[in-house]
């Protein structure tokens, strides 16, 4: 069974000093993110594309989605194999490369760590890692490896 899920947000670009996109160098990259009911989200560009370094950049972005989603799917696998999750972190780390005035992300990889009501399930715990990446939306959306050095504790 297919089923569809919907999802809406809103963009406003907030960078016009006053003459728009007249030059390159004539506008800023600030922009917002809203969702209904949500709290807004600031973005710009990455800093070496003229952006704020702090707001969130789009590719600041597709790295956290990756992560929440890989996480959010581990959660969930966890559950169905009887490990009890006490605790998870991630430091994610997503490779770009620019060719020309375009690019493409080539990798990302997620590092979780995921802290064990019983130590004796770590084996299982870090086995799990490749479950959750199947199950996760974004990682079998996107068109680059998502690989994984998980670590239980």
């Amino acid at each position: 069974m297919n089923t569809e899920h919907h999802y809406r947000v809103d963009v406003e670009w907030q960078g016009n000093r006053g003459s728009g996109t007249t030059g390159y160098r004539d506008y800023g990259r600030q922009g917002v993110v809203r969702a209904s009911g949500k709290i807004e989200l600031p973005t710009s560009a990455d800093r070496t594309f003229h952006g704020d370094r702090d707001r969130w950049n789009p590719e600041e972005l597709l790295l956290a989605a990756l992560a929440e989603c890989h996480m959010l799917s581990y959660l969930h696998v966890a559950v169905q194999h009887g490990v009890a999750v006490t605790g998870y972190t991630d430091s994610a780390e997503g490779v770009m490369e620019q060719v020309g005035q375009g690019g493409h992300f080539t990798s990302a990889t997620l590092r979780p760590v995921v802290t064990l009501a019983d130590p004796g399930q770590a084996e299982l715990a870090n086995s799990l890692h490749r479950e959750a990446s199947q199950l996760c939306f974004i990682a079998q959306s996107v068109n680059f490896p998502v690989l994984h050095e998980p670590r239980a504790e």
